[in-house]
């Protein structure tokens, strides 16, 4: 029994062990099936991703290929950027033309190692700005310029070392073959070629910034823009005024050259000035220097002046179109003239009675106020209205300064304005009335354009008599033989003019020991072709030590004329006429 019961019992194990055994079967069964789905599941989302990317892969590849290509590696072609015409002087020399140039940039999601990247380009390109280079390669935007308007060689230095996510894009630059010589009328652009200052700001404004917005300078070829100086003398004007400004230790200095029939700039140069090729300069320290920049302020047009004793010129031209004065009128300026609390001096007075003449050619502060006077306080606003002296001059150049002047004119006021304190305009639109004083009376605009006679006598205006301007003539000649014109005059080409020496307004206080000086010019004389005005600012010394007009400015206009006359298509004139031809007439 015993036995029975113990193989009972191990049937009984057995039995379970097997039912057991058999249950464990059945799991590991089920366990296999779920990981079979879960791995082809695995696979069918392998394939699906590998899938797509291939299909995102093959569509940007798609859509490379039928895109235009990005350069990289060369400048592509240069005639697709947006270009700006050559600008020429009246002889067809180059005063600015667009040089083709390539500009480095990067797509800093291309950018492996942004520390290898700027110590390679810092081996080709100088003055790189590490930080601000590392800072634009770790970017997170898809392009950053990295430097502007590179050579050729710098850019096959940077091909050859083969730096990936850099690339090249092609671009122009503006080039000024004359440098110096005449920035300040043909001025300069920025670095996306638009213009900022000059001509070549005018260009912008007569619609060309919006041709290279449409894209319609990118593929034409521009006309050359022709302006009315000549190279030549501007290259002389510009030298005399620069050696002035040093030989007379002053602060400033220019002149300018007019036709006096047509109104076309011949000329024009104001120290201190700039190149155009490097418009502002970088101090070692990485900031502007400000000094340089101080050069792009042109003092011929864009500065006002009170012009000292050159407005005498038009006091006098006043009294003589409007009939109360004639060459033969005579003014008593012996003693000084009281009013409001000022006291009129003339400077070496001759402490008398003095003729027309001499009071153009003694300069005569008491006869010229006795000639406004003479006209009143209304007549003498008009004039010199009339004359263009007390508003903006309308012309090419951007930036030129409006004249200032008394809000209400009183008599104290006219007297001063009369021989040039309490008026304020430009040289330029001086040079422009001075013109109309000897070209028989007609103000005509200054341009810096060619501009015919015929095109001339179309926006001239008469604002004097015929006989008014031959007696200024008269009077120019006159200073010029025997008054303080005589320190400009050239042997041959009969210079007549006026000078002008006006204590400088300082924090609006008048400097009894600093001047501004100019010197109004026609010449010859004998039939006036052109107008030369010259100004100096606050020389602190000049020829034979003298600080006055006639020692600086005077002196100028000598060296302009004796080296531009010849230029000019002037024949100098030697020896003595039968009737001297600053009296014909009289």
């Amino acid at each position: 029994m015993a036995l029975i019961s113990r193989i009972l019992k191990l049937r009984s194990r057995a039995h379970f062990v097997t039912e057991r055994a058999g249950s464990q079967s059945k799991a590991i069964q089920g366990t296999r099936k779920r990981r079979s789905a879960e791995t082809r599941q695995r696979l069918g989302v392998m394939i699906a991703g590998f899938t797509l990317a291939f299909v995102l892969i093959s569509g940007r590849l798609v859509q490379y290929g039928l895109a235009d290509p990005l350069v990289t590696a060369s400048m592509g072609n240069p005639n697709r950027v947006a270009s700006r015409p050559d600008i020429v002087d009246r002889n067809g020399e180059l005063l600015a033309t667009d040089l083709n140039m390539v500009s480095l940039y990067a797509d800093p999601r291309r950018i492996v190692d942004p520390d290898e990247v700027v110590e390679k380009l810092a081996v080709v390109i100088p003055n790189l700005d590490w930080g601000d280079t590392h800072k634009k390669l770790r970017s997170k935007t898809s392009f950053q310029w990295l430097r502007r308007q590179l050579t050729p060689r710098q850019q096959a230095d940077i091909l050859a070392l083969g730096i990936p996510g850099v690339g090249f894009r092609p671009e122009k630059r503006r080039f000024y073959p004359g440098g110096v010589t005449a920035s300040h009328i043909v001025g300069h652009v920025n670095v996306d070629n638009q213009g900022l200052a000059g001509m070549e700001r005018y260009l912008d404004q007569q619609g060309l910034s919006d041709l290279r917005v449409t894209g319609m300078t990118s593929d034409t070829a521009l006309e050359p823009v022709r302006l009315s100086i000549d190279l030549r003398v501007q290259n002389i004007v510009r030298d005399v005024v620069a050696k002035a400004m040093v030989d007379y230790k002053a602060e400033a200095a220019g002149a300018v050259i007019l036709d006096v029939d047509t109104g076309e700039v011949l000329a024009m140069a104001s120290v201190p000035d700039y190149d155009p090729n490097e418009p502002s300069r970088t101090l070692p320290d990485g900031s502007v220097d400000k000094e340089y920049e101080k050069g792009w302020f042109n003092r011929i047009s864009n500065a006002t002046f009170e012009m000292g004793s050159t407005f005498k010129s038009f006091t006098l031209a006043m009294g003589l179109d409007e009939g109360k004065i004639n060459l033969n009128s005579v003014v008593d300026a012996s003693q000084p003239i009281r009013m409001g609390g000022f006291t009129i001096r003339d400077f070496k007075g001759k402490n008398r009675v003095l003729t027309i003449p001499e009071v153009f050619q003694y300069s005569s502060n008491i006869g010229t106020a006795a000639v406004a006077d003479k006209v009143g306080i209304d007549g003498h606003k008009q004039f010199l209205t009339k004359l263009g002296l007390l508003t903006k001059m309308e012309a090419e150049m951007p930036g030129v300064a409006t004249p200032t002047q008394p809000k209400t004119w009183k008599k104290i006021n006219s007297v001063t304005i009369s021989f040039g304190h309490g008026v304020a305009t430009t040289p330029l639109q001086t040079a422009v009335a001075a013109a109309s004083l000897i070209n028989g009376g007609r103000l005509t605009p200054a341009t810096f354009l060619p501009r015919s006679r015929e095109d001339a006598a179309g926006v001239s205006k008469v604002v004097l008599k015929d006989k008014t301007s031959a007696d200024m003539r008269f009077l120019y000649n006159w200073n010029g033989i025997k008054g303080s014109g005589r320190s400009a005059q050239v042997e041959g080409f009969n210079i007549g003019g006026k000078t002008g020496t006006a204590d400088k307004v300082i924090n609006g206080r008048y400097a009894s020991d600093i001047n501004f000086n100019a010197f109004v010019a026609a010449f010859p004389m004998d039939k006036p072709k052109y107008i030369v005005l010259s100004i100096i600012d606050a020389p602190t010394t000049g020829e034979h030590g003298g600080r006055t007009a006639a020692s600086t400015a005077a002196p100028m206009i000598k060296k302009i004329i004796s080296r531009a006359g010849p230029l000019l298509g002037v024949e100098p004139r030697f020896g003595s006429p039968d009737t001297p031809y600053y009296l014909e007439g009289y």
